[in-house]
């Protein structure tokens, strides 16, 4: 079994405030698998996601099969053993 955690970004908000302006926060990307390709999606739709075969919310950590943990790390995706 392994263990994938999803992508995310950094964003900030811009304040005019100096100190805040630097502040950044991390946002979970969605993984979706269409097919045998894993797009990344920052707001997906409810048919996004019900046209996907598989799909990872973002912000969250995910127990994975060793086929699947293949799979992703042939897309490029990081996963860890546990």
């Amino acid at each position: 079994m392994y263990q994938f955690t999803t992508p995310y970004i950094e964003e900030g908000v811009k304040t005019g405030h100096r100190l805040f302006d630097r502040m950044r926060f991390r946002k979970g990307l969605t993984v979706l698998k269409l097919g045998n390709e894993y797009v990344e999606l920052r707001f997906p739709s409810q048919d996004e996601l019900a046209e996907a075969n598989l799909y990872y919310l973002g912000g969250h950590v995910y127990t994975v099969s060793d086929s699947e943990a293949a799979d992703l790390v042939a897309a490029g995706y990081e996963v860890v053993a546990l």
